[in-house]
């Protein structure tokens, strides 16, 4: 069966709904009085100039995409819109860069309650599952205050869900071409995912580990031949299919009727489903120093990489307003689905002979299911009193399950090349492997509740000059994670090998079990197939605001939080469960000041201590195993790190529509946490594990621009042109731990020392920029033409050890154009080419190894392939 379904909306749970809020103006500003009566401007919070306005007047560094700007630049999800901020950068599969920091760094929050991550690797959800069609405005909070989660360093992100401002209904529809994926033959899909229980992701029940197993402890539980051929839902086999154009269809809906004679209550819905289809091909390399002889391949592999994508999302939201209360129930349902179909020819582990004829494949689902369930609330009582709090709570799964592992060679006994399609085996070793990874919540809710009181006389003024805040908020996540193996194993005396079709082998695994040469064992081990994970965090904060007069405006917080944290695990063979108790509280102060120099500049300084925690899969006391033989071990003994933050800015404001900022920034980072690329302990493959520095330093400036160009000439005066730039040094004092691991053995004779080096992930420079052509017609209705630009500079993407250099993340030019049309009143149409210059995504290892390189080909790349140009049109009704 092909696919060749247009995307269909699932009906799942989500959403948001919230309503306009008067719009404080600048404190510099006063009102303007008539006769008695005051004349208050009102606006629309989603347009560029309200949000520009409100990052002025805003006392901490807090900077916003608005839903104007999320249209303009066809913007389609959260984490493209958070990449146009300032030192904000992507990087392929691994989140969001803030100020060159790496994901771990940074925190999410949704409606202003905490989230809890759908994906152990990474820290965040990832926001590309989160359409921008029911986002009012991404809140990004570049400096800490009190009542922020103390877990920051590089931002944390706040989605506001839709601001209702008149009731509308909208369709739309998407479609995009791939220059490397689209119209491809032979694209490879696991068997059945291209039919509709693929398609809505429900063929991971296919999927589950066998029903013999799965509700106990592992034993080495032999299968039966009956039970080899019945219980195995899912099969080896793989189709062949042609990729499709990427779809999405989105549907939203906002109704607001009269409740009583003060409220109105306003109801929100809105599904939305894509399909991607992906294609990448290129090195998948590993390297080993031997000694102090020289540095040579342990892998050298071309990968090509199938991923055929589904994302679902579903947003219900209820919200009532009158006068001083409000009151807001939403759901957000959020599911990911990537099937994956991997194959790698050459040689792992040193195996040279198998450079021309070694083979394996992946087939793999991964799948993603959040449900986050919020009631929030706020009450205004008199002038001086509001109230505020919300609760939430959060189904949270993720899963690989039977992740099959098959491994080959394309060269018969006789060493002749075999045809295409066609691989000789031998059953036994890791020939035949089925994985199944669940990392699944057995709890997460979060909670706030804010006390805010103002103090003093107003006069003319728009604010009381007193404003004393006090507060909780924390969250409770405890989270379970079951791995397991299942191997194919030989039985009889001879093993002799065989030639089957690597698209289409579970005919012969089938025959070959009936003939009894061939059954499933499990073969996880007893004490490290479960772990659990528990973490709660409660924090009490309070703040004072002094406003003295019009141009200061000064915040003072403190924030007292809990944090406590329990790892139970096992050792290998152990016949008890370890625990591993790391509890800590941590003070974090807070100093905010603002100067308004007059109307148009802004002095600001911070300074903050906060606290960043590792990303789950860092903490997880488990052996991730991969087929190339690298594999992710997490440090369950890692700490916290502790981070002193500050800043110094100047805003300059020329127009309501621009502005131009400079910001020096610097942070002290203890126990910096860093990922490590070596050698594994048991002497094949290599290990991607995690470490604590002693500490990190880090030095920037940030540079920002929001200029229209008719500055320039009267002719440019449609151009808009929108600039920033982070430059940024930084440096790391290794821990014992790391100096142990990066060293080379000789050094201990000869007394060499390690040479200094930045942080693991922070970048020298990122630098984004977009310029836009604007043009009305005699209706009013508007077109513009944008090109966006990112890049960020080499970093290191892992340290090296034992003689190797570091592995560098060097710098991806990505460059984008963006049309959108205002048809009419209800037609509008986005055409939107993704990754023009095509740039090639590339880690490599260093050139300041402490041995010579004797490389494959002379090949120092560790991963590199090509994303492809992609072309998407979208056109929306509104009604």
């Amino acid at each position: 069966m092909k696919i060749n379904k247009l995307s269909i909306a699932v009906l799942f749970l989500s959403g948001s709904v919230f309503y306009a809020q008067e719009t404080k103006q600048d404190t510099i500003t006063k009102e303007k009085k008539i006769d008695g009566v005051v004349i208050q401007g009102s606006s629309n919070k989603k347009t560029e100039t309200a949000v520009l306005g409100e990052q002025k007047k805003a006392i901490i560094q807090k900077q916003a995409v608005s839903a104007e700007e999320i249209s303009r630049k066809g913007i389609s999800n959260v984490e493209q819109g958070l990449t146009k901020v300032t030192g904000i950068t992507t990087v392929e599969g691994r989140g969001l860069f803030v100020r060159g920091l790496e994901e771990r760094y940074n925190y999410l929050l949704i409606n202003g309650l905490g989230s809890p991550s759908n994906n152990p690797f990474q820290k965040i959800i990832a926001l590309k599952q989160f359409p921008t069609d029911v986002v009012g405005k991404l809140n990004i909070y570049k400096t800490f205050n009190s009542n922020l989660y103390g877990d920051f360093a590089g931002a944390t992100f706040d989605i506001e869900t839709l601001t209702i401002d008149k009731p509308f209904t909208k369709v739309e529809f998407s479609v995009g071409v791939n220059t490397l994926s689209t119209f491809r033959d032979n694209f490879k899909v696991a068997e059945g995912a291209d039919g509709m229980n693929g398609y809505l992701g429900l063929n991971s029940r296919d999927r589950r580990l066998p029903s013999e197993i799965r509700n106990a402890r592992p034993n080495n539980y032999r299968f039966t031949a009956d039970e080899s051929l019945n219980s195995f839902k899912d099969s080896w086999n793989v189709d062949n299919v042609k990729a499709l154009p990427n779809t999405s269809i989105g549907f939203t809906t906002v109704q607001k009727i009269k409740a009583g004679e003060t409220g109105n209550l306003g109801i929100l819905f809105s599904l939305n489903q894509g399909t991607k289809f992906e294609y990448k091909e290129g090195a998948n390399n590993q390297f080993r120093a031997q000694g102090s002889t020289l540095i040579d391949n342990m892998n050298f592999l071309t990968r090509k990489q199938y991923n055929y994508q589904t994302e679902s999302s579903v947003l219900l939201g209820l919200g009532y307003k009158s006068r001083g209360t409000n009151i807001n129930l939403n759901a957000i349902y959020l599911q990911n689905t990537n099937n994956i179909i991997e194959d790698n020819f050459g040689y792992k582990d040193q195996q040279v002979q198998n450079k021309e004829t070694g083979f394996f494949r992946t087939n793999q689902l991964d799948i993603s299911r959040f449900l986050d369930l919020q009631l929030t609330a706020s009450q205004k009582i008199a002038d001086r009193h509001q109230l505020k709090g919300g609760v939430s709570y959060v189904i949270n799964n993720y899963s690989q399950p039977d992740r099959k592992i098959l491994e080959g060679n394309r060269a018969d006994d006789n060493s002749k090349m075999l045809p295409d399609g066609q691989i000789l085996m031998k059953y036994g070793g890791n020939n035949l492997i089925r994985q199944y990874l669940d990392v699944n919540s057995r709890f997460y809710g979060s909670a706030y509740a804010e006390y805010q009181l103002s103090l003093g006389e107003k006069g003319d003024r728009k604010d009381y000059p007193i404003q004393i805040t006090a507060g909780y908020n924390g969250f409770t996540d405890f989270r379970k994670t079951s791995y397991r193996f299942i191997f194919g194993r030989h039985a009889g005396d001879s093993n002799p090998t065989f030639i089957t079709s690597v698209d289409r082998p579970q005919d012969t695994f089938d025959a070959s079990i009936r003939k009894g040469d061939l059954f499933y064992q499990e073969g996880s081990d007893i004490s490290q197939f479960f772990n659990s994970f528990y973490q709660i965090i409660n924090a009490g904060y309070a703040n004072v605001n002094l406003k003295p007069n019009d141009s200061w405006d000064i915040l003072l917080g403190a924030r007292y939080e809990h944090d406590m944290t329990l790892i139970r695990y096992s050792e290998q063979s152990a016949k008890y469960k370890t625990n591993v108790e790391k509890i800590k509280d941590f003070i974090l102060p807070s100093l905010s000041i603002k100067k308004a120099i007059d109307t148009k500049n802004n002095v600001r300084f911070s300074f903050s201590k906060t606290v960043t925690r590792p990303i789950l899969i860092e903490t997880m006391p488990i052996k991730y195993i991969s087929p190339d033989n690298v594999n992710i071990v997490g440090n369950e003994n890692i700490q916290n790190s502790e981070n002193y933050n500050f800043d110094l800015k100047w805003e300059y404001f020329p127009t309501n529509k621009e502005m131009f900022a400079v910001n020096l920034f610097a942070k002290h980072i203890k126990n910096a946490i860093e990922r490590s690329l070596v050698a594994s302990g048991d002497a094949t493959g290599s290990t991607i594990t995690f470490y604590n520095a002693k500490k990190a330093d880090i030095y920037g400036v940030e540079l920002e621009g929001i200029f229209n160009l008719g500055r320039i000439t009267e002719a440019l005066s449609k151009f808009t042109l929108g600039a920033n730039a982070t430059i940024m040094y930084s440096n790391v004092e290794r821990s014992q731990d790391q100096l142990k691991m990066e060293e080379p053995t000789w050094f201990q004779t000869t007394g060499e020392k390690l040479r200094k080096r930045g942080l693991q992930g922070a970048a020298p420079y990122t630098i984004n920029a977009d310029l836009k052509y604007e043009l009305k017609n005699r209706n009013n209705l508007s077109q513009t033409f944008s090109l966006v630009y990112n890049v960020s500079g080499s970093k290191i993407y892992a340290t090296g050890g034992a003689g190797t250099d570091n592995y560098y993340e060097k710098p991806f030019h990505q460059l984008d154009f963006v049309y959108q049309n205002q048809l009419t009143k209800n037609w509008n149409l986005k055409f939107g080419v993704q990754n023009i210059l095509n740039n090639r995504y590339r880690i490599l290892i260093g050139d300041k190894n402490y041995v010579p390189l004797k490389l494959e080909e002379g090949n120092n790349t560790l991963i590199d392939y090509y994303r492809g140009v992609t072309f998407n049109l979208t056109v929306g009704y509104t009604f």
